[in-house]
């Protein structure tokens, strides 16, 4: 229950697939009022359940490494409570997380409040090629690495056929400079931010019962050299008011 957030920079509301919105960098990253808690169960999960919430292709080392040296630079430039060194950042929680180039993912999972997922293009569509997944909503990175956006997607009611296209020239479009951002709204029986289990259709229209509202913002961005798409996912959860 502690690890709840209870205010949102957004009111989130059901929205069709894609929703989107274009992005300001400097907002990209976002340290809120539950930071030391979510990150103290970002650490737990890096430590207790790595190979569950962290997993990367050999393909996907690259964009892996220039995620890493990008989040850095992020938060030197815009991470007013960060204090970055030259092998260790400083958190706004005081924790000090040490910089392993030999492990990016692991570093930026244990350096902000968001997820990652790397997107990258691999023949006519972009597929999963690694993450760090510390708060999946009712999907795990065992069953959804190495595979396509569709296929990431299922079950979600609204992704038909039609959002699947519209979404796939989402990421061909997106632009190094222009970030894009939407949110989504699901309903949980309780607020664990560590919900792997897979869901049926069903269970996902099914809102009775649930106490809890869960929305992600989640943000695209290209990267330069890579040309990946880097999926950040910040995640809230709150009491359900109805």
């Amino acid at each position: 229950m502690e690890i709840l957030q209870h205010a949102m920079p957004y009111m989130p509301t059901p929205k069709s697939l894609p929703g989107i919105c274009p992005l300001s960098i400097e907002d990209w990253l976002i340290v809120d009022e539950v930071f030391t808690l979510q990150m103290a169960e970002r650490n737990r999960l890096l430590d207790a359940k790595r190979a569950s919430v962290l997993k990367l292709l050999p393909d996907g080392e690259d964009a892996a490494e220039e995620l890493l040296q990008f989040v850095l630079e992020w938060l030197a430039k815009y991470g007013a409570d960060y204090k970055i060194g030259d092998n260790h950042v400083a958190r706004p929680d005081g924790i000090a997380v040490k910089i392993r180039r030999e492990d990016p993912l692991g570093t930026v999972g244990r350096l902000v409040q968001e997820d990652f997922c790397l997107i990258e293009k691999r023949g006519k569509e972009h597929v999963l090629t690694g993450a760090v997944l510390c708060f999946p909503a009712s999907w795990s990175l065992e069953e959804k690495m190495n595979r396509s956006l569709s296929v990431i997607h299922n079950p979600v009611p609204e992704y038909d056929e039609g959002i699947a296209r519209r979404v796939q020239r989402l990421f061909d479009g997106v632009r190094v400079d222009k970030p894009i951002w939407r949110f989504n709204l699901l309903h949980y029986s309780d607020a664990g931010l560590f919900q792997p289990k897979g869901r049926t259709r069903e269970n996902i229209e099914r809102k009775e019962g649930k106490k809890y509202l869960r929305s992600e913002r989640q943000c695209i961005l290209r990267m330069p050299k890579t040309r990946a798409c880097i999926f950040s996912i910040h995640t809230y959860v709150l009491g359900n008011p109805d």
